[in-house]
């Protein structure tokens, strides 16, 4: 043999290794461990988040190698979408390999059986009948299909032969099973993002990572009407119109162009009683942008509209930019003038105060907030004992949607709407703020709730500004100007040494000194010269003063504070116009509750406070968008997989020969039985055969 036909059938060898590899059972178990992992790993971790987010969470170098291995996009990655490929070509091969021989074997008779061999079966049973050889194995055959068998008669050398068959298709089992698998991973392939992906690698479409209107976002980010698959989702407000949807990527956005646009007329939401939502639906008009025709629709939560093979789903819901009208109140310096500002949620609007300029982006605006409000349970409650500082945090408490943190508390009420909003420097640096527009009652008191936190990982601390007579903050305001005027700080500290004195000794030197210390007590709580006032500040200034009498001079204090913060009240209401407030139990909660917000105040970290007095709210509906032709691939290959689990597992496969010979007197007959699972099922239907067939 020549060396050029040598390494032809080594080649050839090679070849059929490879394929017997692929094909085998051992490598497709290994394919589906390495899906079953990365799935776990999709499903841990979460999947297609912005990447700042897994730069926080992993940092820098992890960051990196985790985008590397493609597990922030786990089944969009090339790795795995190689895998499927494998899997479907190892199982492509194996069904190619074994179903011929399958078909060939389901077809069989197995005629070739020798008596000897049929002597070797476990399960076998000989009986004489007096008969013709031809009779009894027509007789036999005859028993057999009555038992649901099939049968052929076989002429032999000696003798007849009877072969038998029943639950051939089991076999069918193996081959639907091992096709479903193919076609099942086809449709998923087909779901997936890789028609995306394929555009993306070989038609020059790349995501887009800027911002502006969508209408002017170039054609190499915006895929066609013709694309095959896709899920993306769209936010459409009251009165806005349509035929777009992002599909969101890794490092940016495609633009999906819809062969339909969707005009939303009005969207529905209700709720339950703990606020969550109940049913959101929207009231739709959908014009086919190909012929013009028009026609109304209602997308409901699963109740989707599926219209020229795509499936709109209610998703969920969002602020179409509502219009918001809001009163600016100044928080530094000794101005209470209010001022008028408007804004637009998802808009931004100018802010000048205290000589910077800032910028407002409205983020959110909600028309009612159900909250807990019982006392025992708000998780705004002060506790008694803390520090100043731990007084400040535990005041300011959790963030809006507290009811759902304390599940066993059933004062839910609705406090009304709230406005989200972000103050912005001229340096970059930001706050987010979250105000109520209704007084809130807690604790007997009406107070607004002012929450303030620094980034959204954090929760809301809420600052309360207590309501006046005529539920407003004016006169808290005023008293905070008050408290950062010198001239009316003086006024209250002569008041206050007025009123403590008997008359003979208000004009000595008593007067002037009590004067000198009340306004000095007004001074460190104002935090003037030291930058930060409030309680902090009289903590401060009682730790200098020996141990021993601490707790003397802070009684001294608090009692001097209470009683020049009410003579300030009473200077700030005069320079309103307003009347001096009668010294009742109401006004002293009042004047209990605007200390500590005053305290409060100091770090609050804002110019302005924002109170919301007018809004028209515009609701968005959030829709996702699917084309899937997939999914009726999914279901042909699960239709295919429960039939073949249904034949491996309730069709038993059982063959039978019946050899026949002549006897003196009749004729002699040898049966065997075999199967390919030995069940109980199998040894009665055994026993009942072998019964019956030598039965005269």
């Amino acid at each position: 043999m020549s060396t050029t036909g040598i390494e032809l059938k080594t080649r050839r060898r090679g070849l059929a290794e490879a394929v017997e590899l692929v094909s085998s059972m051992r490598f497709a178990i290994s394919l589906l461990t390495i899906i079953a992992i990365a799935s776990m790993i999709g499903t841990v971790l979460k999947q297609n988040e912005p990447m700042p987010n897994y730069v926080n969470q992993f940092g820098p170098f992890w960051f990196e190698v985790f985008g590397k291995l493609g597990l922030y996009s786990v089944y969009s990655s090339w790795w795995f979408l190689l895998i499927l490929v494998t899997l479907i070509v190892s199982t492509g091969l194996c069904v190619v390999r074994n179903t011929p021989k399958m078909l060939r074997d389901m077809r069989s008779w197995r005629e070739q059986v020798r008596e000897v061999s049929l002597r070797n079966f476990h399960h076998k049973v000989e009986w004489l009948a007096p008969l013709k050889r031809a009779d009894l194995a027509a007789q036999t055959a005859a028993r057999l299909r009555h038992a649901g068998y099939a049968t052929r008669i076989v002429e032999k050398d000696g003798g007849v032969l009877v072969a038998a068959k029943k639950g051939a298709g089991n076999k069918f089992g193996y081959i639907f099973a091992h096709s479903a698998i193919i076609v099942i991973l086809l449709g998923g392939m087909l779901d997936s993002e890789l028609p995306v992906r394929f555009q993306q690698w070989f038609l020059g479409k790349t995501p887009f990572t800027g911002g502006g209107v969508i209408a002017q976002i170039p054609a190499q980010h915006r895929l066609s009407v013709a694309n095959p698959s896709f899920r993306g989702n769209t936010a459409i407000a009251e009165g806005q119109t349509t035929h777009t949807a992002i599909l969101t990527q890794p490092n940016g956005v495609l633009v999906q162009e819809l062969p339909f646009s969707i005009e939303l007329k009005k969207f529905i939401i209700e709720f339950y009683s703990t606020g969550a939502p109940k049913l959101f639906a929207s009231e739709v008009v959908v014009r086919d942008l190909e012929n013009g025709h028009t026609f109304p629709a209602s997308i409901k939560v699963n109740q989707p509209l599926i219209y020229k093979g795509i499936a709109v789903y209610q998703s969920s819901f969002d602020d179409g930019g509502s219009k918001l009208k809001l009163t600016g109140h100044p928080m530094a310096g000794n101005s209470a003038e209010p001022f008028q500002l408007t804004g637009e949620v998802n808009g931004s609007t100018e802010l000048k105060a205290g000589g910077e300029t800032y910028a407002v982006e409205w983020s959110g605006f909600r028309p009612f907030n159900v909250e807990n409000v019982n006392a025992s349970g708000d998780v705004r409650a002060v506790k008694k004992g803390e520090s100043f500082e731990e007084q400040f945090a535990s005041t300011l408490g959790k963030a809006s949607g507290s009811a759902a943190k304390n599940a066993n508390s059933k004062d839910f009420k609705n406090v009304g709407p709230s406005v989200q909003y972000k103050l912005r420097d001229k340096t970059g640096q930001a706050r987010e703020f979250l105000n109520y527009m209704q007084p809130v009652t807690l604790e007997g008191s009406q107070v607004y709730l002012a929450g303030v936190r620094s980034s959204p990982a954090e929760q809301f601390s809420f600052l309360r500004i207590p309501a006046d007579d005529k539920y407003g903050v004016g006169d808290w305001m005023r008293l905070r100007a008050a408290l950062n005027d010198p001239k009316a700080r003086a006024e209250a500290a002569r008041r206050y040494a007025q009123r403590a004195l008997a008359p003979e000794q208000r004009d000595g030197a008593l007067a002037s000194q009590l004067q000198e210390s009340s306004a000095r007590t007004l001074e460190i709580f104002s935090g003037e010269g030291s930058g930060r006032g409030g309680f902090v500040a009289v903590a401060q200034f009682l730790e200098k003063i020996p141990q021993a009498e601490q707790e003397k001079a802070a009684n001294i204090f608090m009692k001097m504070l209470n009683g020049t913060l009410w003579e300030l009240w009473q200077v700030a209401r005069a320079q309103a116009g307003s009347a001096p407030a009668e010294p009742t139990e109401a006004n002293g909660r009042f004047l209990q509750l605007a200390t500590n917000a005053l305290s409060d105040s100091f770090l609050y970290g804002a110019p302005v406070y924002l109170q919301l007095e007018e809004f028209n709210e515009i609701k968005a509906s959030v829709l996702q968008l699917t084309r899937s032709p997939g999914k009726s691939v999914v279901y042909l290959g699960c239709l295919l997989l429960v039939a073949g689990v249904f034949a491996m597992f309730y069709i038993r496969e059982r063959r039978m020969w019946v050899w026949v010979t002549e006897h003196e007197g009749g004729a002699h007959a040898l049966m065997a039985m075999s199967t390919q699972r030995k069940t109980l099922d199998f040894e009665r239907e055994f026993d009942e055969l072998k019964a019956k067939l030598p039965q005269a």
